[in-house]
């Protein structure tokens, strides 16, 4: 029989409503003829409120004790939805993510898979089950402790399974359509993209797009995982996931693109991100070994910086100023770490701006276009918004503006790259787009 993995998130099965359309889901898949195995998140906000509930106890939770917690919301989803399952006369076994076989390193909070073994999984399955497995947690290899895999957990669970599982699909479903031209959210007139490639939906993910995490789409890229987003909301129960055309697949090429004409430059969409600050270190003496300082001491924080941007060193002093951008949430962490090295660096002193957000064009007909970064600039100086940095790759452009400026960004390149739908097709039918 083929195997279809299906990942469900938070607002797919927000409630009890929700999570017996998910049940109807699975069971059609099952009906047409599918090994089905199933992945959940907790139900709606449950984390946040979890972690709310431990903030409310102590203000530092041992990472141990939290993942334990945490752990806990997708244990009754997946619960729920196996009796829901078996409501529908099909049986299901849930599983947990240890008991699926997910071993992990030991590093709570944002562990990392280092080895798949779905042994239980398999039994379940040739006994004509339908697995449900928690998703966004493991078991710690070294001390068999819980962990949890952090963001975007539950797509990597799932992709991880479908590729150690030899699944015939992987399909991730949220509470869009697929994966559109922007968030939307903020331009209702985003496109439906039937097909991205791997490294576009890499870029998009990682530079802002909330509908798969970056972790998901490279386990799909590494291990040939086919993988498709599709709406838990949608009218579609009835669809074989793997004729039916819903969704957006994510392929190793712009294969399916029928939206350019073959000489226009392919810009596959718009990533913004309103989670990111900005940190100057102010002259800092522009020498070898200056950055290197700068940056171990960040790394040694963990730190993870994006963004950076070297200005040309001043004739009179001798210094430079280093801009870079990271997520707001390690800015504390990262002000900490250089202070730390102020003095044997040498820097006068340190800039923090919490108020930028990052707009990211992506497309993989960027390669031999040109013309790009003119379009992109042209927009956003005739909208009236401001650049503070930019980088790029070979397939992207990043621009960081003030956050107050952000969407006025976004719907202005979304426009001037062509991609503006003539009607409104984007619905939303949840609240977060994971």
């Amino acid at each position: 029989m083929t195997l279809v993995v299906q990942k469900y998130g938070g607002s797919s099965v927000a409630d009890a409503e929700c999570v017996q359309r998910v049940a109807r889901r699975v069971a059609a898949a099952r009906e047409a003829g599918h090994d089905v195995v199933v992945v959940v998140s907790a139900m709606g906000d449950t984390t946040d409120e979890l972690i709310d509930l431990a903030g409310r106890i102590t203000s530092g939770p041992a990472g141990r004790e939290l993942d334990m917690l945490l752990t806990a919301g997708e244990r009754i989803s997946m619960a729920l939805l196996a009796m829901a399952v078996t409501e529908l006369g099909h049986h299901a076994t849930s599983f947990t993510g240890s008991q699926a076989g997910l071993v992990t390193d030991a590093a709570h909070g944002r562990a990392r898979i280092v080895e798949v073994a779905p042994a239980r999984i398999r039994t379940a399955l040739a006994a004509g089950s339908v697995v449900i497995v928690a998703g966004f947690q493991g078991m710690a290899q070294d001390t068999q402790d819980v962990t949890t895999l952090g963001r975007g957990g539950s797509d990597t669970t799932a992709v991880a399974l479908a590729a150690a599982l030899g699944a015939d699909l992987c399909e991730i479903y949220t509470d869009v359509d697929g994966v559109f031209t922007a968030d939307p959210r903020i331009v209702p007139t985003a496109r439906l993209m039937p097909a991205v490639s791997h490294e576009e939906m890499l870029e998009l993910a990682a530079h802002g797009a909330k509908v798969l995490h970056s972790r998901c789409v490279e386990f799909a890229r590494r291990y040939g995982v086919p993988l498709r987003v599709r709406s838990s909301f949608a009218d579609d129960v009835g669809d074989d996931p793997l004729t039916g055309r819903g969704g957006t697949r994510i392929t190793s090429t712009t294969e399916g693109r029928t939206d350019h004409a073959m000489e226009d430059p392919l810009i596959s969409g718009i990533a913004h991100d309103r989670s990111q600050a900005k940190i100057t270190v102010v002259g800092i003496p522009d020498k070898p070994g200056a950055a290197a300082a700068v940056f171990t001491a960040l790394a040694g924080a963990g730190c993870d910086v994006d963004m950076i941007v070297q200005n040309v060193s001043a004739e009179a002093t001798g210094c430079t100023d280093i801009s870079f951008t990271l997520p707001a949430s390690a800015a504390k962490s990262a002000l900490d770490a250089l202070k730390g090295v102020e003095e044997s660096s040498g820097f006068l002193g340190l800039r923090h701006d919490d108020r930028v957000g990052k707009l990211s064009v992506v497309g993989a007909g960027m390669r031999a276009h040109p013309g790009v970064s003119a379009t992109l600039f042209s927009a956003l100086a005739e909208t009236g918004v401001n650049i503070q940095m930019i980088s790029t790759s070979e397939i992207r452009i990043s621009v960081v503006v003030h956050v107050d400026d952000l969407e006025a960004a976004v719907g202005a390149a979304h426009t001037a790259f062509g991609l503006d739908s003539e009607q409104i097709e984007a619905v939303v039918y949840g609240g977060t787009g994971r």
